[in-house]
């Protein structure tokens, strides 16, 4: 075993496929909340109550749901270059084509479409970095590749706020440009991916004969390891009955109802204190320059410690807290505080979440259990943002919706640790290992 080789694939890797994958994530996010700048003009201009659109917010994962396994199914039989390039293109033109939403109906049909439009985008990416990355550098991986969400709504979030004050401009309105102008760089980095993405690691002329070698046989040591393991799953179908595959789901579930009750209502909330679009942007952004620190940090913690139950149930009990003092704070400094505790904790808990699943499961069983973990899981982004809007009709704030999403969270943490202790009889999932 060769350490200098080691270190020199890994930073390759790094270098090569993390920061690109990253820019592909920033841009998806992007086009998935502008929705909350958009909705500061758009709700009136379309009719939109605060219950229509809560549930326009959330039928974008009705969508992602239903398509999410096939997508990924395909992703796996096609490669990841030419079905992460057909996402993007087609998800870029329907983002674009939201600024012509015209009442509720057609803002209803493009989020839903928008969701048909992405489904497979993320879990086709956690498979792909599963494909090259070596076990423990997985987390980590996977912290970065996630970390572009927090980034986005950090910069998009200022950029959307600036955009909503432009002038009207061939005759659209603000939230129409938002839509339009965001929308763009995912249809040309759909026909960059083509030119830039390699499939798999037998395919990386960028590495050197001797590193690729070594790549190719540390992960197929780690799959035949794996395979010989009791609670192994390769084929899909048994992926999609795995209860634990079900368990992981329902954690995530809680996590995308807490981040997307950030991406699409956060601007709205601070907005309710008199600031301008630009400045409710840049509150918005805030939280998130912290979230991205944390969960980098947490996540090669984890990493190292080769423990992940307790690296999810944490901080998940640390967003349903946030969620509660964002339902009690009366001044924006106290909102903005508790949406800091709310982020780092949903941002810190992803990582070593993602890293679960690849501990069991492999070839089209990860392709299908990895869908099905992020496209039931992501059930939450419908709920949770629909929770807020329904309830702040029948209340008139936002403390009683909060304390909804804030549940789902408690849930995630018990859930978490449920699914420990019955790893512990066949462990397989968020054990320490080799005496850690």
């Amino acid at each position: 075993m060769n350490p200098d080789l080691e270190s020199r694939v890994s930073r390759k890797l790094m270098w090569r496929i993390i920061p690109f994958v990253m820019v592909l994530y920033f841009v998806s996010f992007l086009d998935r909340v502008n929705v909350g700048f958009a909705a500061m003009t758009m709700n009136k201009a379309i009719g939109l109550s605060p219950t229509a659109f809560g549930l326009g917010g959330g039928l974008f994962f009705i969508g992602y749901f239903l398509f999410e396994v096939p997508s990924n199914l395909i992703l796996h039989k096609v490669g990841a270059r030419i079905w992460i390039a057909r996402v993007m293109v087609t998800w870029g033109i329907i983002s674009a084509i939201s600024a012509f939403a015209i009442g509720p109906n057609s803002f209803y049909a493009l989020r839903f479409l928008l969701g048909v439009a992405e489904a497979g985008f993320f879990p086709g990416i956690i498979l792909y970095l599963s494909l090259w990355f070596p076990v423990k550098q997985r987390a980590v991986a996977a912290a970065w590749f996630m970390a572009a969400a927090p980034i986005s709504v950090a910069i998009g979030s200022p950029l959307s706020g600036a955009i909503m004050q432009l002038p009207p401009i061939f005759g659209l309105a603000d939230w129409q440009m938002l839509y339009i102008i965001e929308a763009a760089p995912a249809v040309i980095l759909g026909f960059v991916v083509l030119k830039y993405m390699t499939d798999t690691p037998s395919q990386a002329n960028w590495l050197a004969v001797d590193e690729r070698e070594w790549l190719i046989a540390k992960l197929k040591a780690e799959a035949e390891a794996k395979q010989s393991h009791a609670g192994h799953t390769a084929g899909a179908l048994g992926a999609l009955k795995d209860p634990r595959v079900l368990a992981l789901a329902l954690i995530y579930f809680g996590t995308s109802a807490g981040l997307y009750t950030l991406g699409l209502w956060a601007p709205l909330i601070i907005r309710e204190f008199g600031f301008t679009p630009w400045q409710t942007g840049l509150l918005t952004g805030v939280p998130s320059v912290v979230a991205v620190v944390a969960m980098i940090l947490w996540a090669k913690h984890s990493d190292r410690t080769e423990e992940r139950t307790w690296h999810v149930v944490i901080p998940c009990v640390l967003a349903c807290l946030g969620l509660v003092f964002a339902g009690q704070a009366t001044t924006a400094v106290l909102v903005v505080l508790a949406l800091v505790i709310v982020n780092v904790g949903i941002s810190s808990a992803k990582a070593p979440l993602w890293a679960m699943p690849s501990s069991f499961l492999s070839g089209a069983g990860a392709a299908a259990g990895i869908a099905m973990i992020n496209s039931v899981g992501n059930l939450g982004g419908f709920v949770g943002p629909f929770a807020i809007g329904w309830l702040k009709n029948m209340t008139g704030g936002y403390a009683a919706g909060l304390y909804v999403v804030a549940a789902t969270l408690a849930l995630s943490a018990v859930v978490t640790l449920l699914l420990s202790r019955q790893a512990k009889r066949a462990p397989v999932i968020g054990q320490p290992r080799h005496g850690h």
